[in-house]
């Protein structure tokens, strides 16, 4: 079946593991497996610093039947509080991403435009033209 969420993606300034720790204390999670930078696939192409390098790139908890994502962001990259909230967009169908990207977009700023990644088929991130960041994720079933 589609599976059709919003989920939301939070991003820190180098302190993800200690914010996850915390969740998972608050709502009683099992501790997540984390992925750091170095050890993202070498096709992530990303020239990494010793900073970076044991930074968070990517984990999640089910928190109420919610995915909530959490990644570190890179030094060169760092984050507001407030503007490290991304809405994320996982759907099983390559044409409505693209056709949401391009919606999205109207007026906004892309910060990535729809490509193949690593992690998925199709990826794109912007930010609309009321500042809501969003990533947009083709979900192969």
């Amino acid at each position: 079946g589609k599976r059709m969420a919003i989920d939301v993606h939070l991003h820190f300034n180098g302190n993800c593991r200690d914010a996850v720790s915390f969740y998972t204390k608050v709502f009683s999670l099992e501790e997540p497996k984390f992925m750091t930078y170095e050890e993202a696939p070498q096709q992530a192409n990303m020239t990494l610093n010793e900073n970076n390098k044991k930074l968070i790139m990517y984990t999640s908890l089910k928190i109420y039947g919610s995915n909530v994502m959490f990644s570190d962001v890179t030094s060169d990259m760092p984050v507001t509080l407030g503007d490290n909230i991304v809405l994320n967009v996982g759907i099983d169908n390559f044409e409505e991403i693209a056709l949401l990207f391009n919606k999205l977009k109207e007026g906004g700023t892309v910060l990535m435009d729809l490509q193949e990644t690593f992690f998925a088929k199709s990826y794109g991130l912007l930010i609309d033209k009321f500042g809501i960041p969003w990533q947009l994720v083709y979900e192969a079933n």
